[in-house]
C-alpha cells in the first residue's frame, strides 16, 4: 500500500517539516471497537505506543517532541493540515495519517469521529500552537528527533522507512 505524501512549508508560525505527511487511505477494514483494538495492536506491534483514543483538537497545533500516527476507526473529518497556508483534507474511518513532528493539524469539522493516536517508541508529546516564543527551541527539538525505525502499519519493510530516509 502506497500512501499519499503531502509536503508543507514553514509558514512562520507552524514549522511543518521537510518530511512528508503520509496518508494511507482505507488502510484497514475494522470499525468501531474492533477497529480501535486493531489499531492499538498494530501500532504497538510496530513500536508506536503511548496510545490514546479521542479526536483532533479544533485549533492549529503541532508536536515538537515526537512524530504522531492517527488511525480513524469511526466517522469522518475535515482536517486542516500544515497550518493556515496548508491543505484541507477529507478523511474517514479506515484512514491512517502519519504526521511528522512540526506539521500542523486541526479539526475543522467532523462527524462521529474516533481516533487512535500513538507515537514512535512511546515518546511523550507536547502541544505547540504556533505562538510567539515557541521557536527556535521547537525547531531545535524537531531537528534532533530521529526518523522512526518502523512504520506504524508496516514495520520495517514499507512506508515511512522507505519514504523518510
Amino acid at each position: 500500500m502506497t500512501p499519499e505524501t503531502l509536503y508543507f512549508k514553514d509558514d512562520g508560525s507552524i514549522p511543518n517539516s521537510s518530511l512528508p505527511l503520509l496518508l494511507y487511505r482505507n488502510a484497514f477494514a475494522e470499525r468501531n471497537e474492533e477497529g480501535a483494538a486493531w489499531l492499538e495492536k498494530t501500532f504497538a506491534a510496530n513500536n508506536w505506543t503511548n496510545s490514546w483514543r479521542n479526536g483532533v483538537y479544533d485549533f492549529h497545533h503541532y508536536h515538537s517532541t515526537t512524530h504522531e500516527v492517527l488511525g480513524l476507526y469511526q466517522g469522518s473529518a475535515q482536517l486542516h493540515l500544515g497550518g493556515e497556508g496548508g491543505e484541507v483534507l477529507e478523511v474517514q474511518a479506515g484512514d491512517v495519517i502519519v504526521i511528522p513532528a512540526g506539521v500542523g493539524h486541526k479539526n475543522i469539522k467532523c462527524e462521529d469521529l474516533s481516533i487512535v493516536g500513538a507515537y514512535p517508541e512511546g515518546r511523550d508529546w507536547d502541544l505547540m500552537k504556533g505562538e510567539p516564543g515557541e521557536r527556535p527551541k521547537a525547531d531545535d527539538t524537531i531537528a534532533a528527533l530521529p526518523v522512526p525505525a518502523t512504520d506504524p502499519l508496516f514495520g520495517k519493510e514499507e512506508g515511512l522507512t522507505k519514504i523518510w530516509k
